[in-house]
């Protein structure tokens, strides 16, 4: 990992030098070609492109319930039970954030109010192949369930090993409809409806730059949670903090992608010393070591001048995870203005709300968590005003939505309200 020291505009332009910068022109006229074939031929173009991606010779795409059935069956025990807890607790978390609207009558004859009503119906993306995580079925999955939307649609590419506990969590967070089709034509087809598969009003979920550049080119015809980029996490550490725990806590965001980004900020340098050595140890016992390595060559060390430096780097990079390995960390958490996931102390490690904690997984990334949030209940809802006012009440304002219709030249608007106080 890359070593950077010095003030906070030093460290934070420093970062932005190094951020990745990818050309994805190409990407993004191949993904406009199969959303206009997907459009244009439907089934027949999801049968040819996922021949020409996947090698699948797809004859039907909906998976039944009696192979949802089979898979739940299939799944070791012990998987079912750590599924089941998670599904658990992300419903009761997600279920603190239904939010209801209201009704105001404080005036006489006017009354306003505001209807919060769930989405007609969600597409959910759902990786395959090292990426198929059942974990991110239920994340997606259940905050729309729990808004109150009736049709859930989980999409997946084929595979002859297709991951069961997949089919599982589904099962589990009450998904509607499975079909195995994967890609930006996956996208294509949740946006636009093909003979098989629906329309929907929005899309959610991970995916490969094809998919994230598939949910780009159709957002306005539906909705989308967000355009995430690589996995992020940074850990504020003061000179108690356990390296071991430090390095392994890197280590678990690291083996996501070779682009994850992963940072250090502390004002000790032989903590990082300690870190170092301690990530070197425990690299080497890894599944993706590959991976990890790869990752942790664009991590950074940053040795912060104070506590108060290393919050505000921290609020300048945003991170999708952070995490306060400091004692007392609930005394900093008023400091933290833009993060998107927040795991206080040394032993509320990241992999909890990864898994199991209850917040959601799906978080903002590279910086956006300045202006977004983790997807939630409020993601698969919307609101709507309403007015309801008397004539009296429509005569006691009159006069101000006049004068300010014909300041802005609009006299149709002033004549709609002048119209009705002619009436007899």
């Amino acid at each position: 990992m890359k070593r950077l020291t010095g003030n906070v505009a030093t460290i934070t332009r420093e970062l932005r030098e190094r951020e990745w910068e990818q050309d994805f022109s190409d990407i993004s006229r191949t993904v406009l070609d199969i959303i206009t074939d997907v459009r244009k031929n439907g089934d027949a173009a999801l049968v040819r492109l996922t021949k020409a991606f996947d090698g699948v010779d797809l004859t039907a795409f909906k998976v039944s319930d009696a192979e949802i059935d089979a898979a739940y069956k299939s799944v070791p025990d012990e998987l079912i039970s750590a599924l089941e807890t998670a599904r658990k607790n992300i419903f009761d978390y997600h279920e603190k954030q239904k939010r209801s609207g209201f009704l105001d009558s404080e005036k006489e004859g006017i009354i306003r109010g505001m209807r919060v009503t769930p989405l007609d119906s969600v597409g959910i993306y759902v990786p395959g192949g090292t990426a198929s995580y059942p974990s991110s079925v239920l994340m997606n999955a259940i905050p729309a369930k729990v808004a109150g939307v009736q049709k859930v649609v989980m999409v997946t590419p084929p595979d002859a090993h297709l991951n069961p506990a997949i089919l599982a969590a589904a099962k589990m967070a009450s998904v509607d409809e499975v079909f195995t089709i994967g890609g930006a034509q996956a996208i294509a087809a949740l946006a636009y409806g093909t003979e098989t598969i629906p329309a929907v009003s929005k899309i959610v979920g991970p995916g490969n730059i094809y998919v994230a550049t598939a949910k780009r080119e159709v957002f306005g015809q539906v909705g989308i949670d967000m355009l995430a980029g690589p996995s992020e996490i940074l850990i504020l550490a003061d000179e108690l903090a356990n390296p071991a725990y430090l390095a392994a806590d890197l280590l678990s965001q690291a083996e996501h992608d070779e682009r994850a980004r992963i940072t250090l900020v502390t004002t000790s340098k032989s903590l990082i010393d300690a870190t170092e050595r301690a990530l070197a140890e425990q690299i080497s016992t890894l599944e993706r070591k590959a991976i990890c390595e790869v990752a942790l060559q664009n991590g950074h060390f940053i040795l912060a001048e104070s506590i108060s430096d290393m919050f505000q780097i921290a609020n300048e990079i945003a991170p999708e995870h952070l995490e306060i390995q400091m004692d007392n960390p609930l005394l900093y958490l008023p400091q933290i203005k833009n993060a998107g996931s927040i795991f206080l102390g040394k032993f509320s490690s990241e992999p909890l709300g990864d898994y199991i904690a209850g917040p959601n997984h799906v978080i903002p990334t590279a910086g956006t968590a300045k202006f977004s949030s983790p997807l939630g209940v409020d993601d698969f809802t919307k609101r709507s005003s309403f007015i309801l006012y008397s004539k009296e009440a429509l005569q006691n304002e009159a006069t101000d939505v006049i004068t300010l219709a014909h300041s802005e030249g609009l006299t149709a608007h002033a004549r709609a309200i002048q119209i009705r106080l002619e009436e007899e």
